[in-house]
């Protein structure tokens, strides 16, 4: 079933114009060329009422319509997760690691909104909550969420823009430098990520643990994992870019978004939001430091040795 959210007919045209090129200048509800895009191929942009590559001509007289695909609202899974922030138009909420924010199986984050986030009065309102981006299924951190349309428009040119700054906190293997810049190339793509050395311990098994503050410059996908395990740090627990036989099993990947830069895209209020650095990256410091330092007294205090 899909329900038709708004029509756009294409008038005199002053020069041959494409679907897609049509579709970016004039969809304001879909942000990007990339969201275009995607739109065009899974349907919720048609060209006459049917779907149509992107790459049509368009001519006097065309309709465009904008759909959507799936009216129906995502089964509520009641699972509670701490809310930082919440207004009429967006929310910021904590998302627990080992939790995918949307897909086809019913443990997402998206499914969740329903349950721990108020209903917006605003006229442009969304059906329902929506992620204006996305968390690694083993990353944890702030994650924002749009509940108005105007909102998660602007928000998405936001990250288009990339005015919104975030801060990740990692526990790597190995001794990091002080700070540094990873300029390796994804995909053949130019990535930047800064980073900052926040505390150092010793490591029984790993030589020694480093907490280290990110901020990616650019957002290629697994980019602060890859560029981690780039220079010789792979971030503790990761299963696909770690090193074989130094990756803790059982405890989950220790990578978290702990700080969010942006300007509210309906007040510009400047929105400064943070949370702890998790306990869990703590506990293990102290664990591994408190090891490391036993074994090197009992070692020293032996007099077999």
């Amino acid at each position: 079933m899909t329900i038709i959210k708004k029509t756009y007919p294409v008038n005199q045209l002053n020069a041959p114009t494409r679907f897609n090129s049509f579709c970016e200048q004039n969809i304001k509800e879909i942000p990007s060329r990339k969201g275009i895009k995607k739109a065009i191929k899974k349907g919720e942009l048609l060209l006459n009422g049917k779907i149509t590559e992107g790459g049509r001509w368009l001519k006097s007289g065309d309709l465009i319509s904008l759909v959507d695909t799936n009216p129906t609202p995502p089964k509520i899974y009641t699972l509670k997760i701490p809310v930082v922030y919440e207004d009429e138009h967006i929310a910021v909420l904590y998302k627990p690691a080992g939790i995918s924010v949307s897909g086809n199986q019913y443990k997402t984050v998206v499914n969740t909104l329903g349950f721990n986030l108020k209903k917006s009065h605003q006229p442009d309102a969304l059906n329902w909550p929506l992620p204006v981006h996305r968390l690694d299924n083993p990353t944890s951190g702030l994650l924002i969420i749009a509940k108005t349309t105007t909102a998660q428009v602007q928000l998405g040119k936001a990250f288009e823009r990339k005015e919104i700054q975030k801060k990740y906190h990692a526990l790597v293997i190995g001794k990091t430098s002080p700070t540094g810049t990873i300029d390796h190339r994804i995909e053949d793509k130019p990535s930047h990520t800064t980073f900052k050395t926040l505390t150092t311990v010793p490591s029984l098994k790993n030589q020694y643990l480093s907490l280290v503050e990110l901020e990616p410059q650019t957002g290629r996908t697994h980019q602060l994992r890859i560029h981690c395990a780039a220079i010789k740090s792979p971030i503790l627990g990761d299963k696909i870019y770690g090193t074989e036989g130094l990756i803790l099993k059982h405890k989950g990947l220790f990578l978290c978004a702990v700080a969010l830069k942006f300007l509210h895209p309906i007040t510009l209020e400047k929105m400064n939001l943070s949370i702890p650095t998790p306990q869990k990256f703590l506990t293990r410091l102290e664990n591994e430091s408190r090891r490391y330092h036993n074994y090197r007294k009992n070692e020293i205090n032996d007099p077999k040795k």
